[in-house]
């Protein structure tokens, strides 16, 4: 079927850089620590040296909201890939998502299995043929320990590029091809849903699906303000996708919880990450053009690997063996963090990012 051509569109903007989309990414990073370092128990608890609810008893119940922040990283991730992919061939698409991820990554890895194999950390490296299986970041779906706990929203990541490449890129990016994608994947992960069938459940994602899904439609938004089937796959895909984010993460019937979130709450944040992009499809922002937003995009994902694991580590010396406050200690971690992804960012990415975008593009 040839797809009838569509007068020009005034409202469809030139690609520029969306610096106000590299701030909010940094905000969803920043969310993702405030939770680690301060809204959940587990493992930083030993790095505190007791609960975060005893070093932060009012802010911690507002932390815990912070793990929403992947919510709206993939709600920037469907916005960015269909962005990129559109009108880019397939290898040039595999190319520019491989060297974007790879690089960091694959550092990020070696850095933290360092780190903890040290005898004075406290907190225990994966075996060294686990770590090895780390370097493909297929270590989830083959069961194996994870060096970076935040490697799993990877995974989703890597699932749902592969979705887009197939369905999307390898056909070549339409209009109507990326509506059928959104309304196709929707359907399908619904089905998915209710069949309980593992293999779908995998490939399909129903519990994060309407959060790429909804950065789809977004940029069909940012395209053509006026498209309704756009604001359709957008308003689908909030209603759905805050139902995930509702039975997976309200616990007020759980007296173990760290933090009881509420419902309206997690509404509440899972409609400020559509909102957002929303604002940024529109142009509402775009007089948020700070080049010192473009750094701080470019700082977003090297923080978001070694933040939590590396951040333990910062804390237990600045607050147990330093005897630093609770809200310097915090303060001083994400500063550190931020720090180690520069030099990442400066002798990783930047030099080993085009070669190997490059090498890759060339290949046959």
């Amino acid at each position: 079927m040839i797809e009838t051509p569509r007068p020009p569109d005034r409202t469809a903007p030139r690609e520029t850089r969306l610096r106000a989309l590299d701030g909010l990414r940094l905000v969803a990073a920043l969310m993702v620590a405030a939770y680690h370092y301060g809204g959940r128990g587990g493992e930083v608890t030993t790095a505190w040296g007791s609960s975060p609810k005893d070093q932060f008893p009012t802010l911690s119940g507002y932390f815990a909201y912070g793990c929403l922040g992947v919510q709206v990283f993939f709600v920037i991730s469907g916005f960015v890939i269909c962005m990129s992919g559109w009108g880019r061939p397939l290898k040039s698409f595999f190319a520019s998502r491989a060297s974007r991820l790879l690089p960091a990554y694959w550092v990020a890895v070696v850095l933290v299995t360092a780190v903890f194999a040290l005898p004075m950390v406290a907190f225990k490296a994966v075996a060294p043929s686990d770590a090895l299986v780390n370097m493909t970041m297929l270590q989830q779906p083959l069961g194996v320990d994870r060096v970076l706990g935040v490697c799993w929203t990877l995974w989703a990541e890597v699932r749902f590029y592969a979705l887009f490449a197939l369905c999307v890129v390898l056909p070549g990016a339409s209009r109507r091809r990326v509506i059928m994608f959104c309304a196709g994947w929707t359907l399908a992960a619904a089905i998915a849903q209710a069949s309980r069938e593992p293999l779908l459940d995998i490939v399909l994602m129903p519990e994060y699906a309407p959060f790429f899904i909804g950065g789809v439609g977004l940029y069909l938004v940012h395209r053509d303000r006026r498209d309704v089937y756009a604001w359709g796959i957008v308003a689908v895909s909030f209603l759905i996708g805050q139902h995930y984010a509702v039975r997976s993460l309200w616990n007020a019937a759980d007296p173990n919880a760290f933090a009881h979130r509420t419902t309206l709450g997690i509404v509440l944040v899972v409609a400020f990450g559509f909102l957002a992009v929303t604002a940024i499809a529109l142009g509402w922002l775009n007089r948020v053009n700070w080049r010192w937003l473009t750094v701080a995009g470019a700082l977003t994902y090297p923080f978001y690997l070694v933040h939590e694991h590396l951040g333990w580590v910062v804390i237990h010396a600045l607050h147990i063996g330093l005897g630093l406050p609770s809200a310097e200690t915090f303060a001083l971690t994400v500063a550190s963090m931020l720090l180690l992804a520069w030099l990442m960012n400066r002798y990783v990415e930047k030099p080993l990012t085009p070669k190997l975008r490059s090498a890759l593009a060339k290949a046959r």
